[in-house]
């Protein structure tokens, strides 16, 4: 679905936003394409915290990039239907609503990420790459 396609105040509170390299490989003999690669932006939607899915950034991101870059490929690979070369992580694109219920998600269960505030919390998983918009 492109951005396009959704209406007005459908978007998600918050979007994960990736830089993907993306490789094109033609299955027919005698075809080719030049680039063989291109640049364009993924964005994940963020689940809402407390509801399953909402630690994604704990689990992927460390210190404001992808954790695991090979099984993010794959990941982005698998959500693209096409091989993916590189995948940067950019930002956590946020409502100010959505950022507010995130810390209060946080300081409820600081021991699960390992820190002694929400603002340290946030840093070692998500580096400075927080942005806070009126509109994701």
């Amino acid at each position: 679905m492109s951005r396009g396609d959704q209406g007005e105040g459908d978007g998600p509170a918050a979007a994960y936003v990736f830089r993907v390299t993306v490789r094109l490989d033609p299955d027919v003999e005698g075809v080719w394409t030049e680039p063989d690669t291109f640049e364009t932006t993924v964005f994940r939607a963020a689940d809402p915290p407390g509801e399953p899915g909402w630690l994604y950034f704990r689990d992927n991101l460390w210190r404001g990039e992808c954790g695991d870059a090979a099984h993010m490929r794959e990941v982005a690979e698998d959500a693209l239907g096409m091989s993916v070369d590189s995948i940067d992580f950019r930002e956590l694109r946020t409502t100010r609503a959505y950022l507010d219920d995130l810390r209060a998600a946080v300081a409820d269960d600081l021991e699960t990420f390992n820190a002694d505030t929400v603002d340290e919390a946030l840093k070692q998983y998500l580096g400075s790459s927080i942005h806070v918009t009126d509109e994701v």
